[in-house]
């Protein structure tokens, strides 16, 4: 029984001692072969250094040089629309007529009154001037000729007040009576807006308000004319800042000879500030965005362990400065010519390595225009 004890044992052993051996050679034949991850496939660009005007962004709205809704200053009926809608119109145009037959009639009557009163007061100078009359007969005239051209005169405002006429040369906008219809007073008849020049209206945060000049330029644009920006100049800025959003209105001014700016249209505005800035931009997909700071991979040529080279890339804290579009401003961390990874970049980690392919890039445009917008 000891014997096969014995035996048991040294059996047990040997087995432990086989596998031992294989799971060595296993062990040695793995490290023996290299495990580095193959490069990620990257684009570049170049970091470049470029002068930038600086400016101030704002949202903004266009308003009338002049816009009104003219309303009837009598009641009445409606008996003559002479201006189309959407027409132009000059200073003095008759725009709508209300009836005024009445008046008409009144004032016919006023005026002969007026007439004999003319010729009552004429006779009775002739008489003072003899001293044929009392004084009182030629103040009696005298008084009678002023009421009667004072009661024409009221009649002639009245019937003024039933015809509205263009206050400002501009374009009629969109109607709303119709010839026939009984207006009271106050109503509103129609639309009249002078579009060129035309306003920008926005706000700006107050620690602004020192770069803010009268005569400096701004470009409007609007998603109505995307192609298309509109240049004007400061004309006001408001005499108080808004106690409730610390904000300070400007406005600017706008030439519009075709008419295409259109009153309450929401517009983008930029405020060109004179002073230039030496930056270095970066396409804004090269940024790595993060709590603990924002980065960027370059990529240049590296060692590794046994000292042979490779491209591959360095993480790179950055200090990000303005936007422009799809670039972004680099304050501190890049230098000018230095290739940064643009697509890819959050598969990489510092030191890997990578190979470029530019074939396909992203876009890079201080002014892009992104379809189906």
């Amino acid at each position: 029984m000891f014997k096969r004890f014995l035996l048991a044992i040294g059996g047990f052993a040997l087995v432990v001692v086989t596998l031992g051996a294989i799971k060595v050679a296993q062990i040695k034949e793995m490290t023996s072969v290299s495990h580095t991850p193959p490069p990620s496939s990257v684009t570049t660009a170049e970091a470049a250094a470029v002068q930038w005007s600086p400016t101030l962004r704002a949202i903004g709205t266009l308003a009338p040089v002049e816009g009104v809704t003219l309303s009837a200053d009598a009641e009445g009926t409606i008996v003559r629309i002479a201006a189309e809608n959407g027409s132009a119109v000059k200073a003095g145009d008759l725009l709508v007529e209300i009836d005024s037959s009445v008046e008409q009639a009144q004032l016919a009557a006023a005026e002969s009154r007026a007439a004999l009163a003319k010729i009552s007061l004429d006779r009775a100078s002739e008489l003072w001037e003899r001293r044929a009359n009392a004084q009182s007969e030629y103040d009696a005239a005298q008084a009678t000729h002023k009421q009667t051209i004072a009661e024409v005169e009221g009649l002639k405002a009245q019937i003024a007040k039933k015809q509205i006429r263009a206050p400002f040369d501009g374009r009629v906008g969109i109607r709303s009576i119709n010839v026939g219809q009984f207006v009271s007073r106050g109503q509103a008849l129609l639309p009249l807006q002078k579009l060129n020049p035309i306003y920008a209206n926005f706000s700006i945060p107050q620690r602004q308000l020192p770069e803010l000049k009268i005569g400096r330029k701004v470009t409007v644009t609007t998603d109505a004319y995307e192609n298309r920006s509109f240049e004007g100049k400061i004309t006001a800025v408001n005499s108080v800042v808004d106690a409730a959003t610390r904000n300070i209105s400007v406005q600017a001014t706008l030439e519009n000879p075709d008419e295409v700016l259109r009153a309450g249209m929401f517009v983008r505005v930029e405020v060109d500030l004179p002073a230039t800035e030496n930056v270095v931009v970066v396409p804004a997909t090269a940024v790595a965005y993060a709590s603990y700071g924002n980065s960027v991979f370059i990529v240049e040529t590296m060692k590794d362990k046994e000292g042979n080279e490779y491209l591959g890339v360095r993480q790179q804290l950055v200090k990000l400065g303005p936007t422009r579009g799809d670039l972004v401003a680099i304050a501190e961390g890049v230098k000018p010519g230095e290739q940064v990874v643009t697509a890819g970049v959050f598969k990489l980690r510092n030191a890997a390595p990578v190979q470029v392919n530019n074939t396909v890039q992203p876009t890079s445009s201080p002014t892009p225009k992104p379809a189906n917008t």
